[in-house]
């Protein structure tokens, strides 16, 4: 049982207290300027909370279907500021507090997308949407096909996912692999600031339930945005990576913050061993986009993967089998070797959690173990 459930939390109750269970929080809850201000006064350049405030406000704008519902998401502007300003906007009516029930808002925003809105579902974090996983899968996921088409189910459920910091096992899990694993949905985890605004904007848009993995950590981070991505018109393509960074000794796939970690080993691997990784950011996570991944390693010859969650059934195993059983199986050299969480629940110890989740000198060993150098 989550910790929260211990006690019935009113909003107020829940914020006096969210330092018991959440004490990472705080430094990425404080107060921000707007989106818009941000984008004026900045040089194009967002943390990823402003880029998701920026998008939701953007299509909130275009389509008045769209409508936002979960904890805290109005008055005290989210958890994470992600909505901060938009209940003053758009009012009560399309920006909707609502009690600490997953599956009470998650079944209700399923059902306004059946009815031709276009929701947006918080979860304060994911390991919550464990209370909302019926609706998720068996009423989100599979609603198209089991009305042979008639019945769409247009939304998305967004929120922070993985491992933040000192939060322990039962509010550290990445759900990547489980949700990904799903017919029906599509799954997006961004990186940086662009990601985040393109892929939820597209989200949006999209006509199938998507789930939006963000991460907590990365929410107060600042990275540089073109002039494209600061127009309303901004999408990024579901199902298509990025060449975050060419190379062609290696090829390492991550996504969310472990593109962060792997453009950090690329520029050890650079100074210290003359290697030039390639990395590649996945964005999407389902549809996967293999023919990227194929057409890397077909260069590099050797494939290395990363990811925050257990290492059975995970996306590195998928991706994996998806090199396996494509041509660029005969191009490579060494074996794939996958960069993972532990294989246990995560520790609350600061430094025993460090140990359990991937890090910079993980991924340089297993490049460098691809590459027999080690």
């Amino acid at each position: 049982m989550f910790i929260r459930r211990l006690v019935p939390l009113s909003v107020n109750t829940l914020r006096q207290n969210k330092g018991i269970f959440q004490r990472s929080f705080a430094p990425l809850t404080n107060s921000i300027s707007s989106s818009r201000s941000m984008s004026t006064n900045s040089g194009n350049e967002l943390t990823v909370r402003d880029a998701l405030n920026a998008a939701l406000d953007e299509e909130m704008s275009r389509d008045e279907r769209v409508f936002i519902m979960g904890e805290e998401v109005a008055q005290y502007q989210g958890a994470y500021k992600v909505t901060k300003g938009l209940f003053q906007k758009y009012g009560e009516k399309r920006v909707i507090d609502t009690p600490i029930t997953e599956m009470g808002f998650a079944g209700i925003t399923t059902g306004a997308a059946y009815k031709d809105l276009r929701p947006v579902c918080e979860f304060m974090t994911f390991n919550f949407s464990l209370q909302a996983i019926d609706h998720v899968i068996n009423s989100a996921a599979k609603q198209l096909y089991m009305t042979a088409g008639d019945i769409g189910c247009p939304m998305v459920f967004r929120g922070p996912n993985g491992a933040a910091a000192g939060v322990a096992a039962q509010h550290s899990q990445d759900f990547s692999a489980w949700y990904s694993s799903v017919p029906g949905l599509k799954v997006v985890a961004p990186y940086d600031s662009e990601d985040a605004k393109g892929l939820l904007k597209a989200s949006i848009r999209d006509n199938n339930p998507v789930v939006c993995l963000e991460n907590e950590l990365q929410y107060g981070v600042s990275y540089p945005m073109s002039d494209e991505a600061m127009k309303d018109d901004f999408i990024i393509p579901i199902g298509k990576a990025k060449i975050q960074k060419a190379g062609s000794d290696a090829t390492v796939v991550a996504f969310s913050r472990g593109v962060q970690h792997s453009l950090d080993a690329a520029k050890v691997l650079k100074e210290k061993h003359g290697v030039d990784l390639e990395v590649i950011n996945l964005r999407t996570l389902r549809p996967l986009d293999t023919d990227t991944i194929v057409k890397s390693v077909i260069k590099t010859n050797h494939l290395v993967t990363v990811e925050e969650g257990w290492p059975q059934c995970g996306m590195g195993a998928e991706i994996c089998a998806s090199i396996i059983e494509s041509e660029a199986f005969d191009h490579l050299d060494a074996p794939v070797i996958r960069v993972t969480g532990a294989d246990v629940p995560m520790p609350y110890a600061l430094n025993l959690e460090k140990a359990a989740l991937p890090q910079v000198d993980d991924i340089v060993n297993a490049v460098l173990r691809s590459l027999n150098m080690k």
